[in-house]
């Protein structure tokens, strides 16, 4: 098993985005999500990536934790406001 902690760009790697710094960025600004919206329910994600981020969340290991921090940057707009 690798003791490699994912991060951010592994996990858009997993999904199958672009996962330079610039790339993520960007889609966070323009997906961000509604404060009732869970991140397994945002329409833009194929059913494999949905189903992906439903294990991780689960699995509440270190996966989940970078999930967590995708879920809180994909809903910063709904709590600033």
């Amino acid at each position: 098993m690798s003791q490699t902690r994912p991060r951010m760009t592994n996990l858009f790697e997993q999904l199958g985005l672009d996962s330079s710094e610039e790339a993520i960025a960007l889609f966070i600004a323009t997906h961000q999500l509604n404060a009732q919206t869970q991140i397994t329910e945002a329409e833009y994600w194929t059913e494999a990536q949905r189903q992906f981020l439903a294990e991780k969340i689960k699995s509440d290991g270190s996966w989940a934790i970078i999930v967590d921090q995708l879920n809180e940057s994909l809903h910063e707009d709904s709590v600033i406001r």
